[in-house]
């Protein structure tokens, strides 16, 4: 199986969850004068930290594939998932047994480009992008196709939660390329990775986990490579 990886800023994998099916494309749209909802911290987004009272502790980080920041004093935190305000709250309660007067003030200063990841058994593992709209089939065609040893028929999607988690689910992508099932392909996130292997992956769910989120090396500029897995 190839070594999937990373290219910049970003991949997935804050934690994970049980495959499931994707949601909805047809799902109701919010009333035209509902309020957005809150921005939500993603991978690869740059954060500014601001510590009140103690400045020498501020720093500018960028939200790791797996979905958490370092830090100084503490324990690595989950970022991803998180607003800013909730992150605020997270990071003062953390530091409160490092500092007096515990307040930080987090803000997003550059958000996480818009790319997805192809890997596996595809001619050139790629980071790919996403201008307008690209589904999965497109996306293992720009990366050079399936190769001989392909399972197009058992393709992982993994796709990060709105709570930060990472999700896997199979998609069959043998009969989106046949014509047989158009309808089976997907639209692409931004930071949706797709994995296509060699074969069928019993354990959606342990793979994403021990594979994914475990695996991929990270590099200081959070860049990481499309290697062979």
């Amino acid at each position: 199986m190839k070594r999937l990886a990373l290219i910049v800023l970003a991949g997935a994998c804050a934690g994970c969850a049980a495959s499931r099916p994707l949601p909805s494309a047809g799902a109701a749209p919010a009333p035209a004068d509902a309020a957005p909802p809150p921005y939500r911290i993603q991978v690869g987004d740059q954060l500014e930290l601001q510590f009140y009272k103690t400045p020498e502790l501020n720093a500018r980080v960028r939200v790791r594939p797996d979905g958490h920041i370092a830090l100084q004093l503490v324990d690595e935190i989950v970022a991803a998932g998180r607003t800013p305000a909730e992150l605020d709250a997270a990071l003062s309660d953390a530091y409160r047994g490092e500092l007096r007067d515990p307040r930080v003030t987090v803000n997003v200063v550059e958000h996480g480009a818009r790319r997805v990841y192809v890997g596996g058994e595809v001619g050139q593992p790629a980071m790919l992008v996403l201008q307008g709209s690209l589904t999965a089939f497109q996306a293992v065609q720009q990366a050079g196709g399936f190769t001989e040893t392909a399972a197009p028929g058992s393709v992982i999607l993994i796709r990060r939660t709105a709570d930060g988690r990472a999700v896997g689910t199979e998609i069959d992508l043998r009969s989106v390329g046949s014509g047989r099932h158009p309808e089976r392909d997907v639209a692409l996130q931004a930071q949706d990775i797709v994995f296509v292997p060699r074969s069928r992956i019993a354990d959606v769910n342990r793979f994403v986990d021990q594979y994914i989120r475990k695996n991929l090396p990270i590099s200081p500029t959070f860049g990481m490579g499309l290697g062979a897995f």
